[in-house]
């Protein structure tokens, strides 16, 4: 390899202690893992009672939140299952593992909740021209017993939230049917002491925005992820005047940043050292600082000597 185009890989790890290719928190994911068990299993016993009380009740509010529930309880596990696969192992085809398929479960976790709201809307427009006559007392106490169930679920993953965009579309979920919930015990109550029907279907459409709000963001961040944008938490300026401002750094080029799951970043970048690389120490120093200062835990530093252009095509 010529002197004047050395490639350096630059990934951190602690002095003495063993490397955890990508930075994974084993701890914190069992304690995720957990948290979407105890979740999942409340939801659907929570969903087999309350569809079973709106057939009795003849409810169709109760029927309607509880599939509402039921495709709460599938995004559950699709979030589950991206952070279960997050976890295998680099393979001669992927790789960087299975860890992009977080990204792909908190879009599709997106994409289902734009869908429920659609449901949900829909079935208020309906029920503006037929207004159907609701037991009342039934309604309220069952979907009081959804707010308990929803707002612990939501609990669970709240620790997580805002490090972890699955962990977050969980936690939005789980809100969002709390929500519901309490719109339907309002609505129940309503309709016991004013016989107001049409009290339900306007607070759906109510709770149908609450939930657009939250669920917005979230698909924003996850089509950014999935098209390699730099994550929010990052600001590429900085990143980029940390890496100039380093000894021997004469300039940067072909600087780019990139989630490789919800909750890990990639880095790769070509440094200008006109004297060459000093050694190791400097990798590892530079890589360190990424991690500690941008949350940055896979770094790639290439280093060149001449400042002409870069082998990358973007440049």
């Amino acid at each position: 390899m010529a002197n004047s185009h050395r490639h350096h890989d630059g990934h951190s790890h602690d002095s003495g202690a063993p490397h955890h290719h990508g930075g994974f928190d084993h701890a914190a994911m069992d304690s995720h893992s957990r948290a979407f068990m105890l979740a999942i299993a409340l939801n659907v016993g929570f969903v087999a009672i309350e569809f079973t009380y709106g057939v009795i009740a003849e409810s169709t509010a109760l029927m309607a939140d509880a599939g509402h529930n039921l495709s709460d309880v599938l995004g559950l596990l699709l979030a589950w299952g991206a952070a279960v696969l997050g976890k295998k192992q680099p393979s001669d085809r992927y790789t960087y593992g299975l860890r992009n398929t977080s990204i792909l479960a908190a879009l599709a976790n997106g994409m289902l909740l734009l869908v429920v709201c659609g449901g949900i809307g829909w079935e208020a427009m309906r029920r503006f021209a037929e207004p159907s006559e609701v037991a009342g007392f039934t309604v309220a106490v069952v979907a009081a017993i959804g707010i308990a169930v929803n707002g612990f679920s939501a609990w669970l993953f709240m620790a997580g939230r805002k490090k972890d965009l699955n962990i977050r579309g969980a936690f939005l979920h789980m809100v969002a049917d709390a929500l519901v919930s309490l719109g339907v015990v309002v609505g129940g109550v309503t309709i016991i002491y004013t016989g107001w029907y049409w009290v339900d279907p306007v607070l759906s459409l109510v709770i149908v925005v609450v939930i657009l709000i939250g669920t917005w963001g979230l698909l924003r961040d996850a089509i950014r992820l999935s098209l390699s944008a730099v994550p929010a938490h990052i600001d590429l300026q900085e990143v980029q005047r940390f890496l100039s401002e380093l000894p021997g750094v004469a300039e940067v080029q072909d600087l780019h940043i990139w989630g490789m799951s919800t909750t890990e970043t990639a880095l790769t970048v070509h440094l200008v050292m006109p004297d060459g690389c000093p050694g190791d120490s400097f990798l590892e120093f530079a890589a360190g600082e990424l991690r500690g200062r941008f949350g940055i835990q896979h770094s790639t530093l290439q280093i060149r000597q001449n400042n002409g252009q870069g082998s990358c095509t973007l440049a």
